[in-house]
């Protein structure tokens, strides 16, 4: 496990992703239960992209909300399981509850055809 501090859900890491690895900034997704938990040794994360078609399961974050040195894309349809040792350092911000909600909703977008979205009217119909 890592020597640094515990991830928390809605931060901002630096992380070795890949083999070989590479270094790539997440956003941790999973519950803090999950995350600070001496028994989990990983959490749940989603990859920053430089680039991003719009769509269902993918959200773009500004410079200003992230931190990082530009416009990101978060691809929900990337969420994926890495090892606390993989993470390497904490970035500077910390997304809203607000932001992580939209892009919870972004994830659950890649695997559930009824999740709303502006998108797909019939889903939304379905859920009123």
């Amino acid at each position: 496990m890592t020597s640094n501090p515990l991830p928390r859900r809605g931060e901002i890491w630096t992380a070795n992703l890949g083999n070989p690895p590479v270094r790539h900034w997440v956003l941790i997704v999973s519950l803090d239960q999950r995350n600070l938990s001496d028994r989990r040794d990983s959490v749940l994360i989603v990859p920053f992209s430089s680039k991003g078609p719009e769509g269902a399961t993918v959200v773009e974050i500004a410079p200003g909300e992230s931190g990082l040195p530009g416009r990101s894309f978060v691809k929900g349809h990337y969420m994926q399981v890495l090892a606390k040792r993989a993470l390497l350092s904490q970035e500077r911000r910390i997304l809203s509850g607000t932001r992580m909600r939209e892009i919870v909703l972004a994830i659950r977008r890649s695997f559930d055809p009824d999740a709303p979205w502006p998108g797909n009217p019939a889903a939304s119909l379905r859920h009123h």
